[in-house]
């Protein structure tokens, strides 16, 4: 059974930095392919980062490109995406899912709340 937990948004001022944490249970996150995805008040979710199981690197929408990273921690069976020089438009609820299409996810966390104000 794949769950996940995200933590870590929040009410930041524009140009500030939040660290997101998904924390996976009942499997191992190392086996798997991981996206962030965020859904802004009033628009269709999009997909923020991917971060592959096979060594082949991450990939990063163009409007988070140089500001985002994702970073595993094997011990704590976490994904977390740093986010930094954060701006309005970053605003809405992000979630981790258990893959990198949004066609194809196996399990979805329960989103955590960011605000950037503008």
């Amino acid at each position: 059974q794949f769950q996940l937990v995200e933590s870590g948004g929040g009410l930041v001022p524009p140009g500030g930095s939040l660290r997101l944490s998904c924390v996976a249970s009942g499997f191992t996150l190392d086996y798997w392919a991981i996206g962030w995805f965020r859904q802004a008040p009033g628009k269709e979710r999009e997909a923020v980062s991917c971060s592959s199981h096979d060594g082949s690197g991450d990939d990063y929408a163009d409007s988070v490109k140089g500001r985002f990273t994702m970073s595993r921690d094997n011990a704590k069976n976490s994904v977390d995406l740093q986010m930094k020089s954060l701006k309005p438009e970053d605003t809405g609820v992000y979630y981790c899912a258990v893959g990198c299409s949004e066609y194809a996810i196996l399990s979805w966390g329960q989103g955590t709340q960011v605000t950037v104000p503008s």
